[in-house]
């Protein structure tokens, strides 16, 4: 139910606070007033933006620094379009990639690797990917990590396939999660406990909403490097590893109520 113009002051501003939901918009007769309007055909238009744009992964590579080895891979499929319309190709090796990987398992086995894939947000993985990853790796003293995979027109599914080629016993897999009309650039995180081709998403651990109204980087890293840790010493993540960090992992930066997806 929207507020109608002529109400004086806003009942819906407190609540708005907490949220970055549509809740409360002013309205004009029976339609939304402009500036609501407006506002939503810009978020929707970021949305797009954020799915169909490119990631720089050449800048990206420069702001991981020259500590890791970086490898870049792509899925089989060939432009953004096909990587939309066929969820399935995104979870594919294309064949280059394949030999690539293939080359470099002789060096392991790995403790976890690292995989930066673009899903379905380019802008997550521009502004938040480099940071939260230098984040988590700083916990792992001591872990033998793979090198850096980034990966092009890639789902989730992708880094499965990606550590059965490098054998390594769990990966990590940082994506653009899938754009709303409040946040267009969350970042999520994807755990897998040795994953295979074919592994069902019920078996992986997630921490989403990473972006600037939403998890920090040191949140999201101190929850990462736990379930991590729990992850090898019980041999397993998914719907059996339930989450039990510090209370202090929960608390909102700065005191601010945390804004809340729409995802």
């Amino acid at each position: 139910m929207g507020v109608p113009s002529d109400v004086p002051g806003d009942p819906w501003a407190r609540l708005r606070a907490f949220t970055r939901a549509r809740i409360g918009l002013e309205r004009c007769g029976d339609s939304l007033s402009t500036e609501a309007l407006l506002k939503l055909q810009l978020d929707h238009a970021h949305a797009r933006d954020a799915i169909y744009q490119s990631v720089d992964f050449a800048a990206l590579a420069a702001r991981l620094g020259t500590d890791s080895r970086i490898l870049q891979v792509r899925s089989a499929a060939a432009d953004r379009v096909t990587y939309v319309r066929r969820p399935d190709l995104g979870r594919q090796l294309d064949d280059r990639s394949r030999s690539l990987l293939e080359g470099e398992r002789a060096q392991g086995p790995w403790d976890v690797a690292f995989v930066i894939a673009d899903g379905l947000s380019s802008a997550a993985v521009n502004d938040h990917a480099a940071a939260v990853l230098v984040a988590c790796t700083q916990r792992l003293a001591g872990w033998k990590r793979a090198p850096i995979v980034l990966a092009a027109a890639a789902r989730v599914a992708l880094g499965d396939e990606i550590s059965v080629l490098l054998n390594v016993d769990l990966c990590v897999v940082l994506i653009g999660e899938r754009p709303g009309l409040s946040v267009a650039n969350s970042l999520g995180i994807y755990l897998t406990w040795r994953p295979r081709i074919g592994h069902r998403d019920a078996d992986r651990n997630c921490v989403s909403n990473i972006h600037g109204d939403g998890l920090s980087y040191e949140q999201a890293a101190d929850k990462v490097s736990w379930l991590l840790s729990e992850a090898r010493r019980r041999r397993l993540t998914g719907t059996a590893l339930k989450e039990d960090t510090a209370s202090r992992l929960l608390e909102p930066p700065n005191g601010q109520p945390p804004h809340l997806s729409e995802e």
